[in-house]
């Protein structure tokens, strides 16, 4: 009623001021539509920007108007502090965290040795969240509280967009066109599901004829829940690593990052041990009951992640690590330092160029 009520009066001032026909629909695409114009920096991927609307215009052009529709805008709530901490965080994620992946797919795929599956960007982009989190706690009282909180939201938006789209295709709408995604589509990873948007992907080694059933929901569910306990994890070790150094925050990132790789030992070509063995979360994701769980067979048995120990053939790749993890841990502490010397007024309200990270191997 009241949002109803506040609609009318902007649109009997507008009439007034311009003696042009207004329709309503204007004032709730006005209102409802977010502002093309906080993801025009975005580099990776690009879209297509988006002309003003005619009511914007319109608005933009009176002073008056301008101020009726800022008066409106408060009272319907669109300019309280969480409502703007969860446009302004969006923002953020679409173009601070979420684009790192493909912004450095050959480091992560080449010197860390991820394969380009989603479970590897989430890993990467879960990174990159917690850097930028860390910054947003520093906020003023509830703007902390709220941008940390409309983050971590937008992140697992996007999360369970994206593990829709593999396990649950969506159809394309009436028109015949594919339904956008949350943020964009991502080249780090290939969609089994969606060969269309794998034929420019190197990534992609085969193409699917046609496309995959549609997972049921406790499956999607479950993953979430996967997810969920990997971000926890994530944010506890490098909240931790903050306080005790860059030797616990290594441990993090070989923890987290590299797949922990290597953790009971290197295979050499020599040996006799078993050739292929990954590390088992005992805590959260697919293991409900730990007493119950065969270790030693656990750890030999492939999950599909392509994330595990090298082969013997391939196991100096491990003089490598020491490198990779510096690299890691000098790039997470040059990049909170950073982050320190921004502003409130530039992470809550400047441009993107500002807060956006560098690389990774950037110096």
């Amino acid at each position: 009623m009241l949002e109803g009520l506040g609609r009318s009066v902007l649109l009997h001032h507008l009439r007034r001021s311009h003696r042009l026909p207004i329709s309503p629909k204007h004032i709730t695409r006005c209102l409802s539509s977010p502002s093309s114009n906080t993801l025009k920096s975005s580099s990776n991927p690009s879209s297509p920007q988006r002309d003003k609307s005619w009511l914007t215009r319109q608005v933009e052009t009176s002073p008056t108007a301008k101020a009726v529709f800022k008066a409106l805008a408060t009272v319907l709530g669109y300019s309280t502090n969480k409502q703007v901490a969860g446009r302004r965080a969006f923002v953020l994620y679409r173009n601070v965290c979420a684009v790192k992946p493909d912004e450095e797919r050959e480091f992560w795929q080449n010197d860390c040795h991820l394969p380009p599956t989603f479970q590897s960007w989430f890993t990467v982009t879960n990174f990159h969240v917690w850097l930028l989190t860390c910054r947003l706690r520093a906020l003023p009282s509830p703007h902390g509280k709220h941008y940390v909180q409309a983050l971590v939201d937008h992140f697992f938006i996007d999360v369970e967009d994206r593990v829709r789209a593999v396990l649950q295709p969506p159809f394309p709408n009436k028109t015949g066109t594919p339904i956008k995604p949350y943020t964009f589509i991502s080249e780090f990873y290939v969609n089994p599901s969606n060969p269309h948007n794998n034929s420019d992907n190197p990534n992609a080694t085969e193409q699917v004829k046609k496309p995959r059933g549609r997972a049921p929901d406790r499956l999607v569910t479950r993953q979430m829940k996967i997810f969920r306990e990997q971000w926890m994890g994530l944010g506890l070790s490098f909240d931790l690593a903050l306080v005790q150094g860059d030797m616990e925050m290594a441990a993090a990132a070989w923890r987290n990052l590299l797949g922990a790789r290597g953790a009971q030992g290197i295979v050499y070509p020599s040996q006799t041990k078993h050739a292929y063995r990954r590390a088992v979360n005992l805590v959260g994701g697919e293991v409900e009951n730990v007493a119950k769980i065969d270790l030693d067979k656990e750890e030999v048995k492939d999950d599909g992640s392509g994330v595990h120990d090298f082969p013997p053939q391939e196991a100096g790749k491990y003089v490598e690590y020491p490198e990779v993890m510096l690299d890691l841990v000098g790039y997470a502490r040059r990049e909170l330092k950073r982050l320190e010397g921004v502003t409130n007024e530039e992470i809550m309200s400047g441009g993107i160029e500002k807060v956006r990270f560098g690389r990774v191997k950037g110096g």
